[in-house]
């Protein structure tokens, strides 16, 4: 029947929206859903025909993978950028504790001193081996006023630093990653030239185990200097992110990328490795990737199970990751 008059189905379903709280037209409740827009790798670049290509190569690396995904990356030689939703807010996992280094020699140079010994231990540990305790220390000692304080400085102006003491649940977006790693790696008036090496430092140092990630095929050359983070919990799986600098030898560029909805922790380091295999090989065409930046994480990594946990009444996953 047409017209006004409404079928004893339509009426029950729209006493069943009426009832949620939700008014939701009858005519579209049982029509199909739109398929989601595709989001578009943008890229510009000052050398003729990279722009295309990397956004070309970038879109069908993540072709068929699960992931959601956020790129940010900058080149300093060929001045080119390229964003993929980049303003799209993440779950840090311990990407954000090359943050809170970064708070720490910010302050210290605001104040004019020195890392003592036992920060020089923290810092280390934070970043080498991504130690959960030792970030918590920093963490608690800096408080979240001095982290926002820094976001502000450095014009991270997306991020939103973790409440209650759950740093690995502050807001991050790939632009802002890359806002730090661009502070890191050229002169600036927010982090000193001996804070910028000091970090860097460390960064080139993380253990092997983590070194997976934004250094897969990278070139040779390259000094590679990386900071990666993981954390599983009951929505969109698993978080899985890694941001990367790469200079020396004629290279100066940042990568950063950022994933969830991974069913497994290692889908979202190779969803990484995928892009970051083809921004290297579009960035460096006629160098050799090195060989031996791509290592298998741990069957069991510390982070599986966070020092931060779940939101209240949000029950942890911690399912382990499959070879």
């Amino acid at each position: 029947m047409t017209g006004s008059h409404t079928s004893r189905r339509a009426r029950g379903a729209l006493s069943v929206a009426l009832a949620a709280g939700v008014l939701v037209p009858v005519a579209l409740a049982t029509a199909p859903a739109a398929a989601a827009a595709t989001p578009t790798v943008s890229c510009t670049s000052g050398k003729a025909g990279l722009a295309a290509q990397l956004s070309k190569d970038i879109t069908a690396a993540l072709k068929g993978r699960k992931s959601t995904t956020a790129v940010a990356l900058y080149d300093r030689t060929t001045r080119t950028h390229c964003t993929l939703r980049a303003t799209t807010k993440y779950d840090s996992a311990s990407v954000v504790k090359a943050t809170v280094l970064a708070t720490l020699l910010w302050d210290n140079k605001k104040h004019n001193r020195y890392l003592t010994q036992r920060e020089i231990n923290l810092t280390t540990a934070m970043i080498t081996r991504s130690d959960n305790n030792a970030t918590t220390s920093l963490w608690k000692q800096l408080g979240v006023t001095k982290v926002k304080a820094f976001l502000k400085a450095a014009g991270m102006t997306h991020t939103v630093p973790g409440s209650h003491g759950y740093w690995g649940l502050t807001q991050i977006t790939a632009q802002d990653e890359l806002r730090l790693l661009t502070l890191l790696t050229t002169k600036n008036s927010v982090l000193s030239d001996s804070s910028r090496a000091y970090e860097l430092g460390l960064m080139r140092k993380v253990v092997s185990s983590q070194r997976w990630g934004t250094p897969a095929g990278a070139p040779s050359g390259a000094t590679v200097q990386v900071k990666n983070g993981w954390l599983p919990r009951a929505t969109h799986g698993w978080r899985v992110h890694s941001i990367g600098a790469f200079t020396g030898k004629g290279h100066d560029y940042g990568i950063t990328v950022l994933t969830q909805d991974n069913k497994t922790m290692n889908d979202g380091i190779n969803t990484i490795q995928a892009v970051a295999r083809a921004v290297h090989k579009d960035l460096n065409p006629a160098v050799a990737a090195r060989t031996t930046t791509t290592v298998a994480p741990p069957a069991a990594p510390q982070e599986a199970v966070p020092a931060v946990p779940e939101a209240p009444a949000v029950r942890m996953l911690t399912a382990t990751p499959r070879s």
